[in-house]
């Protein structure tokens, strides 16, 4: 409760402080559902998965709602404090990109941001090496006799993932009429663990998007980023392609 220290006279700077400290606790407790996730899919344990996954859907809900409460500030609240921020960004959040690349969005670019702590850019740079989540499912199909492409089993954990037809295919499989199926009945429900856990992040990301547009419009982000023109691409990353495209398919 003494972590929050003020730079300016500003009223609503306690507000985004509170904001970004509780979003940072609430990453903190959703990276550790995922990391326990990722070690329980390698491990076949999907009961003790499915049940970390839902966390991990409920605080990405948590943190949708928490955008709400700092949308009450306004353009000029802001504008009082901005200049106190100098080049502080949430884009610093070593937390935020460990669970980007624990979802699969590698990108080496954003590992910079951290090179100034060693700490933090060991954790980092773990996490950019290590399979994410969605790995580990697809070597999880292929242990269940289904036929994922090698180049998708054995392959640079640290390049971004690429979509494939064969990886789509062994999902259809698992997807077609699961109820008759059930030796795939876990696979399916795995499926759509991830499909709630892309879709709740999905809105988080909206809900960041809109809330930056509404309080400092088009102007660029302290962290040298294009602001809202930069979070609007990453609107269009999908961590689990084939997952969405099967429903085209099916």
């Amino acid at each position: 409760l003494n972590a929050q220290h003020p730079r300016s006279p500003a009223h609503d700077e306690m507000l985004f402080i509170v904001q970004h400290q509780t979003s940072e606790l609430w990453m903190k407790l959703m990276l550790h559902e995922l990391r326990a996730a990722i070690t329980c899919v390698a491990s076949d344990q999907l009961a003790d998965a499915f049940k970390m996954l839902a966390r991990v859907t409920r605080i990405m809900e948590q943190l949708v709602s928490a955008w709400t409460v700092l949308s009450t500030m306004t353009p000029p609240e802001y504008s009082a404090m901005r200049p106190y921020l100098a080049s502080s960004s949430g884009f610093q959040s070593a937390q935020y990109r460990c669970i980007e690349f624990a979802l699969g969005n590698k990108n080496a670019a954003m590992l910079k941001p951290h090179a100034h702590r060693a700490d933090l850019l060991a954790q980092v740079d773990a996490a950019y090496r290590s399979p994410s989540l969605y790995d580990e499912a697809l070597k999880l199909l292929t242990r269940r006799g289904l036929p994922v492409p090698a180049d998708h089993l054995e392959r640079d954990w640290t390049q971004p993932y690429q979509e494939s037809d064969g990886v789509e295919a062994a999902w259809l499989a698992v997807y077609r009429d699961p109820h008759a199926n059930p030796a795939y009945w876990d696979l399916y429900q795995l499926g759509e663990k991830l499909t709630d856990i892309e879709d709740a992040f999905r809105l988080w990301r909206f809900r960041h998007v809109t809330t930056v547009e509404r309080v400092i419009g088009f102007k660029r982000g302290t962290g040298g980023t294009g602001g809202v023109s930069y979070l609007r691409k990453m609107l269009d990353v999908v961590l689990f392609p084939e997952i969405w495209k099967l429903r085209t398919d099916l």
